[in-house]
């Protein structure tokens, strides 16, 4: 009964709130909201009633939060309904508002709110679309612009188990995807734009003022990290820097997150409160503790609105501002009830955030920190009764050693989360995050937030150059751990039980302050069981048909590529913890092809052909076990497992298995799934097994091929 006392229950609620949203991700089709409004109101009368009982209590009050994640979300995506186009579109004619605009390495992109749209036949009108434009040819944000697009429909998961960017890009209300084609006409717009939208252009403006100063001062990657600090513009890092931060586990530095916020409110908050305690009489007559957290509340406010507000930095401002909050209203600053808080406003806000990686890192990084702090490392909070010469002498030892153990607490809680999205693993980020995060906090960001101050009065520049200075530190640290043996710890992909068992072990080890918290350990150790132990495919395929993946004798992935599409064979060769890069002619060494197609073996000697022409056919059909075309197949393949263009259609890309003379299949979209963002076409279910069958002579015309936009 311990675990039922009073505030006791409080870090559960969005911990049921969460599971509540994450159910509804796992719907096949979309549920009513009037279903889900329902039996949130029929979960909080059974709970008024059993307000009484100790036990029955906390359960009720628990699915009740359950059932509200549920019915939040589910209102959520009736609210943000809008068309998502479902086949390409070639020369769509467009107007409309830019309302963002991202600097890339090689392309720029913008999303436009679409006014008037000309697609052919296409019956879909997408209210935005997201456009690839040549580097430095986007217009600013707010302007109205006319153009020409090729459009495709919002992008699949590369693979059954991967991330869903169609569904991400839904909530973002953005219906299609593509590139611009000729040039990008400016006109006078018919209308007004809106007080959102300006205010958007007069933050973007800010934003580009800001990273062009930057750039003037430091060039290169210097220059281009300093800006994604201060501007949260990080698209301009060179891939060798951006993968050496990754690996290193220094990537969290680039995107503005719960820790950035802490130190510019952390250290406006100080020199605020420094300031004011200088004034004779001043620190013990007035709440200057109070006055600095409202001081630092403003500039965190400030930060949010000039780093583009994204989504991850939304969340973060949200918990900064529950802290400082809680410092005026004389209340503990960092408690499991202060995350918990800080998690329901989040998802209420942004409910789909539940399932974006951004999210559960976070947060699993706090939870992890917080209940340590709480019970783990008393010693944090233990000033004792020391000389002031004694202090300053444990000053440095104690500080190294809260680093170290922080930094293990929170790279072992985000773990699960970055070897199942990313497929990778930081062995060495311990030793990264000690060598570069002092740095970073007593040095990069403080001058910084100074350039910042400077900036208007023109004497930023000299500050631009010492952080620049810092940050190279951090670039090197970045370059040298990434260099070392075993640097990259890449981990096969694995299914989402293993990531929910490791997920509520951690919360269980967290939550919990008797002796039932070790119980965790359980879910954790069987997340890492399944994890390591979960089989890997013989045959992947791209939704289109036109990538194929083959695991031959050797073990490694063979790929036949007939696209373009270098993102997709990269995200899989990363499931597979596979090294080799997209472009390695060793990918192409286990198939053998000719102009009709390509034919590759598995460990078994199980024959699996591509037939790409109506030619390929007859010796394919003879001696294949599987057939892969997108193509419909003749009545002379009536003995052999094949995938068509009917199965392809529809089920998003297939992962196969051999399983005796059959093949078990996995979908990206599997059967019945009919979501606002993941339709399944003509109504066709995607299989869940293949065995050899008869098939009746069917329409042998060939399906046009999609022309893939940059991901």
């Amino acid at each position: 009964m311990a675990e039922l006392g009073p505030g006791r229950l409080m870090p559960w609620v969005p911990v049921a709130f969460g599971l509540g949203i994450a159910i509804y991700f796992s719907a096949e089709h979309e549920p009513s909201w009037i279903a889900a409004t329902t039996a949130l109101a029929g979960a909080a009368m059974v709970t008024a009633l059993a307000r009484r009982r100790p036990v029955a209590f906390p359960i009720c009050l628990l699915v009740t939060a359950a059932a509200a994640g549920f019915a939040v979300v589910t209102g959520r995506t009736a609210w943000i309904a809008h068309p998502v186009l479902e086949r390409p579109v070639f020369g769509a004619a467009i107007t409309g508002f830019v309302e963002r605009r991202e600097e890339r390495e090689r392309t720029d992109r913008i999303v436009v709110r679409v006014r008037t749209f000309e697609g052919g036949r296409s019956p879909v009108k997408p209210e935005r679309v997201r456009l690839s434009v040549k580097r430095g040819a986007a217009p600013m944000v707010g302007e109205f612009v006319s153009l020409k697009a090729r459009l495709n429909p919002p992008p699949q998961a590369t693979r059954p188990g991967g991330y869903d960017f169609a569904r991400d890009l839904y909530f973002q209300g953005i219906g299609a995807v593509g590139f611009v084609t000729g040039a990008i006409r400016l006109a006078a717009p018919p209308e007004t734009a809106g007080f959102h939208l300006g205010y958007t252009a007069v933050i973007d403006r800010l934003r580009d003022g800001i990273d062009d100063a930057i750039r003037a001062a430091v060039p290169g990657d210097a220059g281009a990290i300093a800006s994604a600090l201060i501007t949260g513009k990080r698209d301009a890092i060179s891939a060798a820097v951006n993968d050496a931060m990754y690996v290193s586990s220094l990537a969290h530095v680039l995107s503005i997150s719960g820790y950035h916020m802490a130190v510019v409110a952390g250290v406006v908050f100080f020199v605020i409160r420094a300031i004011l305690a200088v004034v004779p009489g001043l620190s013990s007559r007035r709440p200057i503790k109070k006055w600095s957290a409202a001081a630092a509340l403003l500039a965190a406010v400030a930060y949010l609105a000039v780093s583009g507000a994204e989504v991850a930095t939304q969340r973060a401002f949200v918990m900064t501002a529950i802290v400082l909050l809680g410092v005026v209203i004389d209340r503990a600053a960092l408690t499991l009830r202060t995350l918990a808080v800080a998690a329901l406003a989040v998802l209420l806000i942004s409910p789909q955030a539940v399932v974006h990686p951004g999210f559960q890192m976070s947060f699993a990084a706090t939870l992890a920190l917080v209940a340590a702090y709480e019970r783990g490392i008393p010693w944090v909070t233990h000033s004792g009764d020391t000389s002031v010469g004694a202090r300053i002498a444990l000053w440095g030892g104690r500080q190294i050693a809260m680093l170290i153990f922080a930094s293990l607490i929170a790279g072992l809680a985000t773990t699960p989360f970055a070897a199942f999205h990313f497929h990778r693993a930081a062995p060495y980020g311990v030793l990264a995050n000690l060598l570069a995060m002092p740095i970073v906090s007593t040095w990069v960001m403080p001058a910084g937030l100074l350039a910042l101050v400077a900036m208007p009065f023109g004497f930023d520049g000299p500050l631009w150059r010492v952080m620049a200075a810092g940050i190279d530190w951090m670039t090197a640290v970045a370059l040298w751990v990434s260099s070392l043996p075993g640097a990259v710890g890449r981990v096969p992909a694995f299914g989402v039980g293993a990531l929910l068992s490791a997920t509520a072990g951690m919360t269980i080890l967290c939550l919990l302050r008797s002796r039932l918290r070790w119980a965790g350990a359980l879910p954790i150790a069987a997340g890492c069981v399944v994890a390591m132990t979960a089989p890997r495919p013989d045959v992947l395929i791209s939704a289109s048909g036109d990538i194929v993946a083959i695991r031959g004798a050797d073990g490694r992935l063979s790929v036949a590529r007939f696209e373009n599409n270098a993102f997709t064979v990269q995200e899989w060769l990363a499931a597979d913890a596979d090294p080799r890069p997209a472009n390695d002619t060793t990918l192409k060494e286990g198939f053998a092809c000719d102009d009709a197609g390509c034919v590759s073996s598995l460990a078994s000697g199980a024959r699996v052909a591509v037939a790409r022409t109506a030619e390929a056919w007859a010796d394919d059909c003879k001696r294949a076990a599987l057939v892969i075309s997108t193509r419909v197949p003749p009545p002379l393949c009536a003995t052999t497992a094949v995938i068509d263009r009917t199965m392809l259609q529809g089920s998003g890309a297939l992962k196969l298995q051999r399983d005796g003379e059959g093949w078990r299949i996995e979908a990206s979209r599997p059967r019945g799934t009919d979501r606002p963002w993941a339709r399944t076409g003509d109504g066709r279910e995607a299989p869940s097994a293949i065995t050899p069958t008869r098939r009746p002579m069917r329409d042998a015309t060939p399906r046009p091929e999609d022309l893939q936009a940059e991901d």
